[in-house]
């Protein structure tokens, strides 16, 4: 408590701060001896001067005598009790018993002023003042010693008069120092505003990429989630093809057990019955009377009826091979392993399609192609057949006979797939082909020739598919059951595939080839619709 009332004690009443070399007035009070020489010079011009703590007045500015008793004090306390005012950055250069910061830094002088001796410190032109810093030797020419008060445009340097007028500068453009750095502040600007724009623009870009990973994060939970449900199924799948195979192969062997059980109990009566004759006719060839001998029955007897007049064998095979005959247990058996392969097979292809490619084509129509009973949409994704005859130009790739159109966009390499949507009663035709295919005559109708593949489903077979390739027709099997049918193809492995899409999926065609030219989607359209998700869509209009 008695440090902090002494501590009140030793500030001086102008500048608030303990006192710097403290001097007294005649009335008595003590000031800090820069304080009190900024009030001499702020009143000398009155004629008057008064003591800024009891107002008391002279005539004549009194001499200031150093208060070394108060010195003592102040050193003393200093030496005993720590400066509680940290002092950091650049510190006054003349404020040598404690450290005083900086207000600013006389260039000419080389010094750095506190508030108190900035008052005093001469104002003359030569003396040039700037922000507080330490390194003053580089605000001065090094060759003349002079203050930098110019800026050489030509050389990009900061130079002194000297330079300007007599030195390797001379003749040279030159600025003042704060002409040329509000210009180049104005530069910095522009480069500042070009940059925030940059920072904008890629803060915006980091937003949308992390968007995009966002949804790819969703996007890969949905999948993850869809093909593990799709692994369950499958899973269950194969368990129930599994249990439906075992126990096919298990009542195949049963009944392939009791059968052969009848024909070993039947051969082994035979067998027997073949030894105890043998060994009767081996005892009569023992005999040495010929009386008895003679006297026994006829050795036919001995033999079973079939195998009278039988004596030899031309035919390389022995009786016994005949108990056997009509039992198909090896032909069973192979049927059940194609059964399997075929089944696994199917499930096979079934889950390709269902991971088939990236994504469904994106495919447009080529109105290029397009014959003149078929409008196409602006998208060029919807064929429609009309019985308007359009007036396009007639050209080379024109089909000119049937109503068909080619996709722009042909693929020469990679797996893709789309689907059709099919709706009411249609006469159609889809596939792919290549695009020196014939575009006139009856070579240029899809599936006629052998630059072209082709899903057919027209009028009358049932309500069954049919496929065609190089005029000649397949009649599929399979009895149509959904409005849907995927188109896939793997162009390196020489595959294009037809499915219906049904639940589950169904393979319908797959048509194998050693492809030569890029393959481009086509389509036949005739009094019906047909709508191809990701790709072309065709629709009746009439």
């Amino acid at each position: 408590m008695a440090s902090a009332y002494l501590r009140q004690d030793l500030d001086c009443s102008i500048c608030k701060d303990i006192y710097t070399d403290p001097v007294t007035l005649r009335c008595g009070h003590s000031f800090c001896w820069v304080c009190i020489e900024g009030v001499r010079d702020t009143e000398g011009g009155y004629g008057v001067y008064s003591c800024p703590e009891c107002r008391a007045t002279f005539r004549k500015w009194p001499p200031l005598q150093k208060n070394i008793a108060l010195c003592n004090v102040v050193e003393n306390y200093r030496s005993t009790e720590p400066y509680q005012e940290e002092i950091t950055g650049i510190c006054c250069t003349y404020c040598v018993d404690s450290p005083v910061p900086a207000v600013r830094s006389c260039l000419h002088c080389e010094a750095s002023l506190c508030e108190k001796h900035l008052r005093v410190h001469s104002k003359g032109p030569e003396h040039v003042f700037t922000d507080p810093t330490t390194s003053l030797e580089t605000r001065k020419c090094s060759a003349h010693k002079k203050i930098l008060e110019y800026y050489c445009t030509e050389d990009a340097a900061c130079i002194c008069v000297s330079c300007s007028l007599a030195g390797e500068h001379r003749g040279h453009r030159v600025e003042m120092l704060d002409e040329a750095s509000e210009k180049k502040k104005g530069k910095l600007r522009n480069i500042l505003q070009i940059l925030i724009t940059k920072r904008k623009k890629t803060e915006e870009r980091v937003r949308s990429l992390e968007e995009r990973r966002r949804k790819a994060q969703e996007k890969a939970s949905r999948e993850a989630e869809r093909v593990t449900a799709l692994f369950i199924d499958i899973r269950r799948w194969v368990d129930n093809l599994e249990k439906r195979v075992l126990s096919e192969i298990s009542r195949w062997e049963e009944q392939e057990s009791l059968s052969l059980s009848d024909l070993i109990q039947n051969l082994e009566i035979k067998r027997d019955e073949l030894s105890r004759k043998m060994r009767h006719i081996e005892e009569l060839c023992n005999m040495t009377d010929p009386l008895t001998v003679l006297q026994e029955p006829e050795t036919g007897d001995l033999c079973d009826p079939e195998e009278k007049g039988g004596g030899e064998d031309t035919g390389g095979h022995d009786g016994g091979d005949e108990d056997t005959r009509g039992h198909d247990g090896g032909d069973r058996g192979e049927e059940l392993i194609s059964h399997i392969s075929h089944s696994l097979s199917a499930m096979i292809r079934d889950i390709n399609v269902i991971f088939y490619g990236e994504g469904p084509a994106d495919i447009l129509l080529d109105v290029n192609t397009a014959a003149n009973n078929l409008l196409i949409s602006d998208d060029l994704k919807t064929a429609t057949w009309t019985g308007i005859r359009q007036n396009r130009p007639e050209t080379a790739e024109r089909f000119q006979d049937y109503s068909q159109v080619m996709s722009g966009r042909g693929f020469t390499s990679g797996r893709h797939y789309w689907d059709v949507e099919i709706s009411g009663p249609v006469l159609w035709m889809v596939g792919m082909c290549y695009p020196s295919v014939d575009s006139r005559g009856g070579q240029s109708h899809i599936g006629y020739n052998n630059k072209s593949w082709g899903l057919y489903k027209g009028q009358g077979y049932n309500n069954q598919y049919s496929v065609r390739h190089d005029s000649k027709v397949i009649r599929l099997p399979h009895q149509i059951s959904s409005d849907g049918v995927r188109i896939c193809l793997d162009y390196e492995a020489g595959q294009l595939s037809f499915y219906e899409l049904c639940d589950p999926i169904r393979h319908l065609h797959t048509f194998t080839a050693t492809f030569s030219e890029p393959l481009h989607a086509v389509l036949h359209v005739c009094k019906g619709s047909i709508s191809i998700s990701g790709g072309v869509a065709v629709r009746n209009d009439m």
